[in-house]
């Protein structure tokens, strides 16, 4: 299994000072950066094979990885201030090259069990996260649920459509070896068709769509996580998601 991690970003939303802006994932929390926390999860749990998509000042990132000793593969995408399916597409070596893949935002501070049960099982299979206890709202990427697969995932839902239950992704999918491939194709064709600037999960959603490439989903309703996107989100981390997690992660 490899794990793609998505950390090209700049993250304005961040509000950051234009003298002190850093890249999401090197945001500290318990005195370890998110992304060194990524790493040292998927290690626990056997995944080594990790490429990170970089972009905004990467050469921070590569002075953290420097630090704590660890060594992802490196895919840069040089139009990080447009779409997300632009760093998909940089990473397309990493999705077509077998087996099953992990596709992972970077900004996100979350319990190990999340990760551990997207990891699972030995079957190939497309899998995604559904935490049904979210705040309704344009921001939040929805998915729904029809006779236990993924119809929908969209932050704007179609009118009238019909599901057994609803919440919001997490930004984590699990990808078989097939869905890898066509994701791959997917997000070549965006950038090919000018929609370089739409984010990932558009082609996430398209090959949730398809018949042959189903997603089955995983409730982690009631387990700690939070996707960093405001400022607010930082305080809501340190204060009400940070202490629900185990402290300090092994090496």
């Amino acid at each position: 299994m490899r794990a793609i991690i998505l950390a090209a970003g700049r993250g304005l939303r961040m509000q950051q000072p234009a003298d002190q802006e850093l890249p999401k994932c090197l945001l500290r929390f318990g005195g370890m950066s998110l992304l060194e926390r990524h790493l040292r999860l998927l290690g626990r749990l056997g995944v080594h094979d990790v490429v990170l998509g970089v972009g905004f000042r990467h050469d921070l990132i590569e002075a953290e990885l420097d630090r704590v000793g660890l060594r992802p593969q490196l895919v840069l995408n040089e139009g990080f201030e447009f779409g997300s399916v632009l760093t998909v597409h940089a990473t397309a070596q990493a999705l077509t090259r077998g087996g099953d893949v992990l596709l992972m935002d970077a900004d996100v501070l979350y319990h190990e069990q999340i990760l551990e049960g997207l990891v699972a099982g030995d079957r190939p299979v497309n899998r995604l996260l559904i935490d049904r206890d979210f705040e309704a709202g344009d921001e939040p990427v929805k998915v729904c649920i029809r006779d236990g697969i993924a119809i929908e995932l969209r932050k704007q839902l179609v009118p009238g459509l019909t599901y057994d239950s609803i919440g919001e992704s997490i930004g984590f999918f699990r990808l078989c070896e097939s869905g890898a491939r066509r994701l791959a194709t997917l997000a070549a064709e965006y950038v090919a068709g000018s929609r370089a600037h739409l984010p990932h999960e558009e082609a996430v959603r398209d090959l949730l769509h398809e018949e042959a490439h189903p997603f089955e989903a995983l409730d982690i309703t009631g387990l700690p996580w939070i996707e960093i996107d405001f400022p607010e989100d930082v305080t809501r981390a340190e204060r009400e998601i940070l202490p629900q997690l185990q402290v300090g992660v092994p090496g």
